[in-house]
């Protein structure tokens, strides 16, 4: 049985790391709990530039991807309240 992880946050970087230590369990687990991690903090508010250095991105292109995430929830809430769509009446 592999060894637990502590609880903190990593960055991008560190989860490749950790991963790639042979007696680390649930290797896809650790990296999708990153990814949402980042989806959930841009849907809160947090500014691109602090998930991007969460998450090891050298490129701020790559976590923008998690922003379309983030503007169709805003869409669909527009869609649904905005008093001039026609599904809000």
């Amino acid at each position: 049985m592999g060894r637990r992880l502590p609880r903190q946050v990593f960055t991008a970087a560190e989860v490749d790391a950790i991963l790639a230590q042979p007696d680390v369990d649930d290797p896809i687990g650790l990296r999708d709990r990153a990814h949402t991690m980042a989806t959930q903090m841009l849907d809160r508010g947090a500014d691109i530039r602090f998930v991007q250095d969460q998450l090891g991105h050298a490129e701020l292109s790559t976590t923008a991807i998690y922003t379309q995430v983030s503007i169709r929830a805003l869409e669909a809430v527009h869609s649904r309240t905005h008093p001039t769509e026609s599904s809000a009446r």
